[in-house]
């Protein structure tokens, strides 16, 4: 559709954003449901300057990605309880002026697991401590698993900080004992991605056939992790599978509509093959 005067505008912010798929994945939706939407992705380094800017130009919404999941909140008018518990916002709604922040990671990281195995009951080791580890241990504890989030030893304060508001055990990376223990490995560092495609958020041969393994990188769309972790007879989940299904809640947020996942994950795919 031709934009227009009665276009509404929804975007994404983030230091950087040239390589988002999200402008790719939610345009091609907007479009297959004649919805008068465009999406846009903006470099910003003020945040309470693009905020301003949302209540300004009537944008419908927001996506806020790093480094401003947690930045962002005190400028906006209403949190979600969800997305205050996890302490950081990913989503942000405007309704006719009134900015209400949402977090659609850790629904978009359940629904993936979910499809693969039900988190309930499961030992989970959460390798990360950073705000996609934040979600999903939300997600996890809401979902009935049992997770232990491990980080690297220089900082795992960060680990036991996110512990405590769980209510769950820490530890740092070494504990290979407790990743092998595990029902569910999830990889939320952002080892594998470039420039550290090469390298391994911790040692896969402790991973056991039996285990699922999740990598919240999806570019490239296999990491080295989840290569290693296929060889070894794991399940694997990539990273795609959180982006897409968060993606498919924030455009539900915007529009009122039901997403079409289909053609969101169709689209997903043929950008990161694009990108290899």
């Amino acid at each position: 559709m031709r934009p227009d005067a009665k276009t509404r505008l929804c975007g994404i912010i983030g230091n950087p954003v040239e390589h988002s798929l999200s402008p790719a994945m939610h345009n091609a939706a907007f479009e297959r449901l004649g919805l008068n939407f465009v999406y846009l992705a903006f470099r910003v380094t003020d945040v309470e300057g693009a905020i301003r800017a949302v209540r300004a130009l009537g944008l419908r919404g927001l996506s806020v990605t790093v480094p401003h999941k947690v930045a962002v909140i005190p400028f906006l008018d209403a949190i979600d309880p969800v997305a205050r518990s996890i302490g950081a916002v990913n989503t942000v709604v405007n309704d006719g002026g009134r900015l209400t922040g949402y977090n659609t990671d850790w629904t978009g990281f359940v629904r993936s697991l979910e499809a693969h195995v039900p988190p309930a009951g499961r030992r989970v080791a959460l390798l990360g401590a950073g705000g996609a580890a934040r979600a999903i241990a939300f997600g996890l504890r809401e979902r009935g698993a049992s997770p232990t989030i491990l980080n690297r030893a220089e900082e795992i304060a960060m680990a036991r900080d996110l512990a405590a508001e769980i209510g769950c055990p820490f530890g740092d990376l070494a504990r290979t004992d407790v990743i092998a223990a595990a029902d569910i490995v999830v990889n939320a560092t952002s080892v594998g991605m470039a420039p550290l495609q090469d390298l391994v958020p911790a040692d896969p041969a402790v991973l056991r056939p039996e285990q699922v393994v999740v990598d919240v990188v999806y570019n490239p769309l296999e990491t080295r992790f989840l290569r290693e972790a296929k060889a070894r007879g794991c399940r694997t989940v990539p990273g795609c599978e959180m982006l897409l299904l968060q993606g498919a809640t924030q455009f539900e947020l915007w529009t009122g509509q039901p997403a079409p996942v289909d053609l969101m994950r169709t689209v997903l795919m043929e950008r990161l093959a694009a990108n290899r």
